[in-house]
């Protein structure tokens, strides 16, 4: 049997998921800021209307927002890492094989899908995903995942087509492939675009129809699997189980300039041990760890230095890599130097089962590793940095914490946070 793809894709999730929590934000332009409130990352529809462009720095739209009451907030990763959780768990009951693509979007496959046609399949998966999360999605459906791309695209514009979208079997498919701008067809990319460009082709219909050859001496085997995915030729298949991570970065922009050591390897500590943690998660190792500092980029005196340190065993464990992270932090440090950023790299990562060990290795591994499962089950049930080691600093308002002054609650992680209903 031929497949057929769904893509689920939830519309603005980080507003919808502020919105979830406070009703009266529905109807009003809403903006998510990124780290350190820096810019617009997630825009509400009347957000948009008004202009506000996604990336927008938000010093620069201060008139806008003060002028049509347009609400701020800060980003809230853990309530939108737990709400996506309970999208994707919705999903589940909708097909036994799905790829989770992001964090607002999934693919599935509805080959098996039997009783209903696509539509109304569509319609009724969006309707509980609403109804289980308050989560508005759009669905596209075609014979491809690219097309699916594309019909999910247009599914979230359309009032016609009111969240769904079935391209699978369409006699409207060309006029559709007509509608959708090169650039914003999945897979392209800002450079392939400009050369599609200069060549003609401006839309997605006009690049189904290219000529193989120009694509191939261009694009390569990518192209040509693009090409077959909006022919209606599966060139890709669901990923059901994510290939296994090859690194794992950890880096942050400070939100005051630090010039103190202690303060940088603070820094460093907290980022190493959000680092190891997603080892552990990933039930991987790493071997080796690169530590890097840099100074605001546009400033005369831009000082960037890294260090790399090759592990004498692949670890997780937290305090071993903090203690590799200082010693490396001490070499690279400049002192007078006021830092704006820092970060980590985890690399060389394999299977925590198959570490070799070295014959001169003191580490009790075992001990290790139950102290690092008590932390992370501590860290679980009551909260993120519950248990954490003191060279990441005691004091709360430390100068190289991400700023998120505008956060609202993390509504369905901590009982504190919960919504009280009066």
């Amino acid at each position: 049997m031929a497949p057929v793809f769904a893509l689920v894709d939830c519309n603005n999730f980080y507003v919808s998921c502020e919105r979830v929590f406070n009703p009266q934000l529905v109807g009003k332009p809403v903006i998510v800021l990124s780290n350190n409130d820096g810019c617009a990352v997630a825009r509400s529809n009347e957000a948009k209307a008004l202009g506000i462009k996604m990336g927008v720095p938000l010093y620069q739209i201060k008139e806008i927002i003060k002028k049509n009451n347009v609400q701020v907030y800060s980003s809230n990763y853990a309530l939108y890492g737990d709400m996506s959780q309970r999208v994707m768990q919705t999903l589940t009951q909708f097909s036994s094989e799905m790829e989770i693509y992001s964090i607002d979007e999934a693919f599935l496959d509805l080959s098996d899908s039997k009783g209903l046609g696509f539509t109304e399949y569509g319609r009724n998966l969006k309707n509980r995903v609403e109804k289980w999360t308050g989560i508005p999605v759009s669905v596209g459906i075609a014979k491809t995942k690219t097309l699916a791309k594309l019909a999910g695209r247009l599914a979230k514009k359309s009032k016609k087509a009111n969240g769904v979208l079935d391209l699978s079997s369409s006699k409207y498919l060309d006029r559709a492939l007509e509608s959708v701008e090169i650039g914003d067809v999945w897979g392209v990319g800002r450079r392939y675009a400009g050369f599609l460009r200069s060549k003609g082709i401006k839309n997605a219909l006009q690049f189904r129809d290219a000529d193989d050859n120009l694509i191939r001496t261009k694009m390569g085997i990518v192209g040509l699997r693009l090409l077959n995915e909006l022919r209606g030729i599966s060139c890709y298949p669901l990923e059901l189980s994510p290939p296994r991570k090859k690194s794992i970065t950890v880096s942050r922009t400070f939100k005051k300039e630090i010039e103190s050591p202690a303060e940088l390897l603070e820094a460093v500590a907290a980022y190493v041990s959000s680092g190891a943690e997603k080892l552990r998660r990933e039930k991987l190792g790493s071997g080796v760890l690169i530590v890097y500092v840099m100074t605001n980029r546009f400033k005369d005196d831009y000082y960037y230095n890294s260090v790399t340190i090759k592990l004498p065993v692949q670890t997780n464990n937290t305090a071993e890599l903090i203690g590799y992270a200082q010693e490396g932090l001490k070499k690279i440090y400049k002192k007078g130097v006021q830092y704006k950023k820092a970060g980590i790299l985890l690399n060389d990562l394999g299977s925590e089962a198959m570490v070799q060990a070295n014959f001169f290795d003191t580490v009790d591994r075992a001990r290790a590793k139950k102290l690092m499962q008590a932390v992370d089950t501590i860290n679980f049930t009551m909260g993120s940095g519950a248990i954490q080691y003191g060279a990441v600093g005691l004091a709360r308002n430390q100068n190289w914490k991400t700023a998120f002054n505008l956060r609202s609650k993390a509504y369905t992680t901590q009982w504190d946070h919960l919504v009280e209903v009066l």
